[in-house]
């Protein structure tokens, strides 16, 4: 299976997902969601329903006139009776709706995707003329505070590295494993660190996608895009290492050119890999929780630190709105001229 098959199953998988839910949902949806199918990917019209749900279930609990209804049964008089209180009231709700596992940054992101679900859907209604006014369009989004990078150090990086290569700090049990997957992890996560690709994008490279010719690999990126992205030479040995050991296996039938294979021979999935970058990171760094999406940032920030580059960074890490980019690094530019301020002395102390 390569990336764009791969992605195919996914988009696949979350089409089938949306199906079921839109058998629970408001008649109107179906129209909605076929509306808004050519401008949006499948995981995002997924996300949209399950948000709505949210909203849906809000109106039939704290709204008097809708007492008795079902979620299925919500028509769209009952959108139009939607007041601009009705939504207040619910974005007040989401600060509290399922925050004991989420931090203050994670609910404002939640609250503000679930914001984006319903403007979405009232725009859509209101361009239909299926309701008379587009209330959603009202609310506010919420503000959003500065999210601080959590990202590895540069001598966390070295130790990670050798760590994933020797092993010698991980439990007993853990060597045991380690011995067999070595070559395997230290390409992965060497991959992650040195190119920056997404989880997702990673699981899904075959033997077939690489290039060393060039020090490059094709990827299918968010969206469907397709790029070629080019990885260092420290990248380039961990790659070599790990094919040679590759090419010893014999992989479960339709994974035979899948690039990383777990213990029992078949592609790697996002979990497990997400579990083997914590299991690494945790004993290099216990007080920061390291996922792959760290690693990126890792490698963002490196990159933005040397070339000083925004829109270099934005179009390696494959973001499609520069501003994304801007938000999560640019910061790092203010911070840096702040320390510059100090090391300036117009006259001598004294």
């Amino acid at each position: 299976m390569n990336n764009a098959n791969y992605r195919l199953q996914q988009d696949q998988k979350h089409t089938l997902a949306l199906r079921e839910l839109l058998t629970q949902m408001p008649a109107f949806c179906e129209d909605f969601f076929r509306g808004i199918h050519d401008e949006t990917l499948p995981l995002t019209r997924l996300n949209y329903a399950r948000d709505l749900n949210i909203f849906f279930d809000f109106l039939l609990e704290f709204k008097p006139s809708l007492a008795g209804k079902r979620r299925r049964d919500l028509d769209l008089a009952d959108m139009a009776n939607v007041t601009l209180d009705d939504l207040e009231v619910f974005m007040d709700h989401l600060t509290y709706y399922e925050r004991e596992n989420k931090s203050l940054m994670d609910r404002e992101a939640a609250k503000e995707r679930k914001l984006s679900a319903l403007r979405s859907l009232f725009k859509y209604l209101f361009k239909k003329q299926r309701i008379p006014s587009n209330v959603a369009a009202l609310v506010d989004m919420p503000k959003r505070h500065e999210k601080v990078i959590t990202r590895l150090e540069v001598d966390e990086v070295a130790r990670l590295l050798d760590l994933v290569e020797d092993g010698e700090q991980l439990t007993p049990r853990q060597r045991s494993f380690h011995q067999q997957t070595k070559e395997r992890d230290l390409a992965l996560i060497s991959l992650l660190l040195g190119t920056g690709i997404r989880v997702s994008e990673c699981v899904g490279l075959n033997i077939s996608d690489l290039d060393f010719s060039i020090n490059g690999f094709r990827v299918v990126r968010k969206g469907g895009a397709a790029a070629i992205l080019y990885f260092p030479t420290e990248v380039e040995k961990a790659l070599r290492a790990y094919l040679e050991k590759r090419e010893q296996m014999q992989a479960q039938p339709g994974h035979e050119d899948a690039l990383f294979l777990s213990l029992q021979k078949k592609r790697m999935d996002v979990r497990s890999v997400q579990n083997l970058v914590k299991k690494y990171a945790r004993v290099i760094t216990p007080l920061k929780n390291i996922s792959p999406h760290k690693l990126r940032s890792t490698f963002g920030t490196n990159l933005y630190n040397e070339t000083g580059d925004i829109y270099l960074v934005a179009d390696v890490l494959g973001h499609s709105d520069v501003n994304t980019t801007r938000r999560h690094y640019a910061a790092m530019s203010d911070e840096n001229r702040r320390v510059a301020a100090h090391k300036i002395h117009l006259r001598d102390d004294g």
